[in-house]
């Protein structure tokens, strides 16, 4: 329960409007720093810079979904304020303070170590993930149709990797007449993508497929579209990179050799940021 907890939220983008509305409901006291862009009408609510922030009073800590970059910075679409995070406001919190993070970034990690601070990420959580798959998986789809000038519906579509991510993409342009394969490593995979009526392929065989695929889509974060893979792709073919930063293409090669390729990052903010922003939400209420 948060009933009479101080929840303090820095930056974001607008999944945390969502957030906020439906907090501002249940918490006692909500503290936003970045926001000073947004006129918001709650009770509860307040704003205050990074440098007037009680960290002693927080019981609760939202930051933004993409984490804390190695400076200490917090990113804000909401402010022209430069927000810094260190180590010991960190440290000024209470005890059992809870921190969320969409994902743990290294600053983090070195927090937690080092302020023994509870650092939680939401984006681990299995059911996070497979909800946030399905913007990720309807703007996958969004780009390919922008981007592309023949249809969806008949296109050989290939994703690699058939994780949380991997399986709703998969289904989705399946369900809008792909000719769907996907490719795995694990034989009971494998089993999966055929049950689903979907073609499997074995990464080790995967570039001997790939010169017949109109669009392949990467979920895996690990360096999987190489030169080689690359190399033996068609002329036209349209690269879309869903995995988070660096990617696991290597975009460098693939525009030297004309091939477009798109790291596309974030889409529940940018497709569906009130869904998006709900699913956190009621992550950090439960």
């Amino acid at each position: 329960m948060i009933d009479n907890s101080t929840i303090l939220i820095i930056g974001g983008d607008q999944r945390q409007l969502q957030v906020i509305d439906k907090l501002a409901k249940t918490a006692g006291k909500i503290i936003l720093t970045g926001f000073d862009q947004i006129q918001l009408e709650y009770a509860n609510v307040i704003k205050q810079r990074i440098s007037e922030v009680d960290f002693s009073s927080v019981d609760r800590i939202l930051l933004p979904i993409p984490g804390i970059a190695t400076n200490g910075k917090a990113e804000s679409k909401f402010s022209s304020e430069e927000i810094v995070l260190t180590e010991n406001m960190f440290r000024q919190t209470k005890e059992d303070c809870k921190i969320y993070s969409g994902i743990i970034t290294p600053f983090l990690e070195y927090i937690k170590k080092t302020t023994g601070r509870s650092i939680i990420s939401i984006f681990s959580r299995d059911d996070v993930a497979i909800l946030n798959s399905i913007p990720t998986a309807e703007g996958t789809l969004k780009i390919a149709i922008e981007e592309t000038d023949y249809t969806i519906h008949g296109s050989n579509v290939v994703v690699l990797g058939f994780g949380r991510v991997g399986m709703t993409v998969a289904r989705l342009f399946a369900a809008v007449g792909a000719i769907v394969s996907v490719a795995v490593r694990e034989t009971a995979d494998k089993a999966r993508v055929q049950e689903m009526g979907l073609k499997p392929i074995l990464f080790n065989t995967l570039s001997e497929e790939i010169a017949t695929q109109n669009i392949c889509i990467n979920t895996v974060p690990f360096h999987v579209v190489t030169k080689e893979l690359i190399d033996a792709m068609a002329a036209q073919a349209f690269i879309i990179d869903l995995a988070s930063k660096p990617g696991g293409t290597d975009f460098a090669y693939a525009e030297e050799k004309g091939i477009k390729a798109i790291h596309a990052l974030g889409l529940p903010a940018k497709v569906a940021p009130t869904t998006a922003g709900e699913i956190i939400a009621d992550i950090v209420l439960e």
